[in-house]
């Protein structure tokens, strides 16, 4: 039945690989589970509303995921997107401001904005508006997309997980700063701390070099193997500090909070919110939510994809449409049950990586995230340096597109690099493609070579630009 559904053997996979690539996607972006209805929440765990958000992250993270099994029948893992999180609490927070509401009330206004921003992606997606979007992105701006991923996973893994240690007063300290000079007086004042970062940095490297050696032996699994590795040393190195790294289980509640969710986020909208924001404002706001997560989602498809061999001659990937009417789906779900937009996660590329090549990978993935509503505290425990090594080795990985760049095509290399310099330094894949396109526009019709930018790729730099300016 598997192999009838999936076509394992068409797409030179089997049913151990996938469900290795499917555990793997999900180790790297279990992280979401709890970040994600904290940085809605402003951090007031416990609350009914950062409970709402919790089971409404689960829910839609296994909608979404599921559907891109089902209906794709790609390997690849749907979320509330990183970067969307926190712009949808910011514009929940004006809101507020706007119209006197608590955050609370505020917060149905945005997901107001976020089920109307969803139906908008889906009509895109049904009407292959989305697909026309995709060709109109020249094909050296394709290339450079697996590449600026690569670098925002060795970015994302050193500085959200390996390289900065959060103590327990909630101050950070960077690890990596302390091979500069003067490092000495930084280790004396940090006391205790200072050895359970050296804990960190040994979690870090231990997952990197076990992942490496048994991806060199080609052994199937090398990316869950080295995490797991990663985890064991991280939990033997808390008890020999006098720590007990599961003590986060005892007393922890493994009863989903439908309650809460029910009565604070599901199906839970106030539109009249879009009145009062002022009608251009509450227009502007929706354009942003649909470029940012429209252009996120293509990248991700498009760079994960290539990574995977899934795409065909034209640089396209075969049923991209219905990977992006997942991803539509999803953000609809998640506004429903009371999360930001869903998108298409660049973690999938661990489980890519690990040969996942269909949706059962997915399939296997969506099963744990739902497992999260009754095991949450459990996924807590995955230690950030052991996802840090996943996202690091995955990412140098493709960071290797960049090879089959034309350098000798100003066009092509200038605008390749701004892309990756902003998709890092914003943290926004769908802003790295807008400079990207908008420097391939200008440099094409500057040097007298119109011809290359086609109607729609000038109509995407005009929309880009647009939006930069509106944000700024």
């Amino acid at each position: 039945m598997l192999e009838k559904f999936f076509k394992l053997k068409e797409n030179k996979t089997d049913v151990k690989t996938e469900v290795l690539g499917g555990l793997a996607t999900f180790m790297t972006m279990a992280y979401i589970i709890q970040l994600n209805p904290n940085l809605l929440t402003n951090f007031a765990t416990g609350s009914p509303l950062w409970n709402a958000v919790f089971l409404a992250t689960v829910l839609s993270s296994f909608t979404g995921t599921i559907l891109m099994a089902l209906l794709a029948n790609k390997p690849f893992a749907l979320a509330p997107g990183m970067g969307l999180n926190t712009y949808f609490a910011t514009v929940v927070a004006s809101i507020a401001v706007i119209t006197g509401l608590s955050y609370e009330d505020a917060f149905q206004g945005g997901l107001a904005i976020i089920l109307i921003s969803g139906i908008l992606f889906t009509i895109l997606s049904l009407l292959k508006i989305r697909e026309k979007i995709v060709a109109a992105i020249p094909q050296s701006i394709r290339l450079g997309i697996s590449a600026g991923i690569g670098l925002m996973l060795v970015h994302i893994g050193l500085t959200s997980n390996a390289a900065v240690y959060y103590g327990e007063a909630g101050a950070s300290q960077t690890i990596l700063g302390f091979f500069s000079d003067g490092a000495s007086a930084t280790m004396a004042s940090m006391g205790a701390d200072y050895s359970r970062m050296i804990l960190y940095l040994l979690t870090f490297f231990a997952g990197l070099f076990s992942i490496l050696i048994l991806n060199h032996k080609k052994v199937k699994g090398s990316i869950l193997f080295g995490m797991g590795i990663a985890a064991i040393i991280y939990w033997v190195g808390c008890f020999v500090l006098g720590s007990n790294p599961f003590a986060s289980l005892a007393g922890a509640s493994f009863i989903p909070p439908f309650s809460d969710m029910f009565r604070m986020t599901f199906i839970k909208f106030n539109f009249s919110v879009l009145a009062q924001m002022g009608w251009l404002t509450a227009i502007m706001t929706i354009i942003s939510f649909c470029m940012v997560d429209m252009f996120d989602t293509i990248g991700t498809l498009l760079g994960t994809a290539k990574k995977a061999n899934m795409l065909d001659k034209n640089g396209s990937m075969p049923q991209m449409n219905e990977a992006m009417l997942s991803d539509a789906l999803a953000t609809c779900v998640g506004a429903c049950t009371g999360t930001s937009t869903v998108t298409t996660f660049i973690e999938s590329a661990a489980g890519v990586e690990e040969g996942a090549r269909t949706g059962l990978a997915s399939v296997i993935t969506s099963i744990c995230f739902l497992a999260c509503m009754f095991l949450a505290p459990i996924a807590a425990l995955i230690p950030a340096p052991a996802t840090s090594a996943a996202l690091v080795f995955v990412g140098t990985l493709m960071i290797s597109a960049l090879k089959e760049v034309d350098y000798s095509d100003s066009s092509a290399s200038v605008s390749v690099v701004l892309m990756l310099v902003f998709m890092m330094i914003t943290s926004s894949i769908g802003n790295g493609i807008g400079i990207g396109l908008i420097s391939y526009t200008i440099i094409k019709i500057s040097t007298g070579n119109k011809k290359d930018v086609s109607v729609l790729t000038l109509l995407l730099s005009l929309l880009f630009i647009g939006k930069f300016f509106i944000t700024f």
